[in-house]
């Protein structure tokens, strides 16, 4: 019988920064709002270029809502906030959400 001890390397640990958790701003249809004034509201917020905004627009007004992009929590939770008042300062009941990104 041998006396060799079986030694396996010891796995190296490796550290990663976790990412922050992401979230979707969803917006939801209305049947008030100018289509006009949600893509304006698109491109003043989102920087969407004028075809994205008016795709983003259509898809929310046929199915209801529609994701207009995804960011870290505060992010994502600040620009929804600041679209959806550039709404209701207008008197426009356009509203913006934010929700995990699975």
């Amino acid at each position: 019988m041998s006396n060799v001890t079986d030694t396996k390397p010891r796995a190296k640990t490796v550290t990663k920064t976790a990412r922050p958790p992401l979230h979707k701003v969803i917006l939801l249809n209305d049947d008030f709002t100018p289509r006009d004034f949600v893509v304006r509201v698109l491109k003043a917020e989102f920087r969407t270029t004028e075809d994205q905004a008016r795709r983003i627009m259509i898809t929310a007004h046929t199915k209801g809502a529609c994701v207009v992009a995804v960011f870290t929590q505060e992010v994502a939770e600040t620009k929804a906030k600041r679209a959806t008042e550039m709404a209701r300062n207008e008197g426009y009941p356009l509203l913006f959400t934010t929700e995990p990104e699975e």
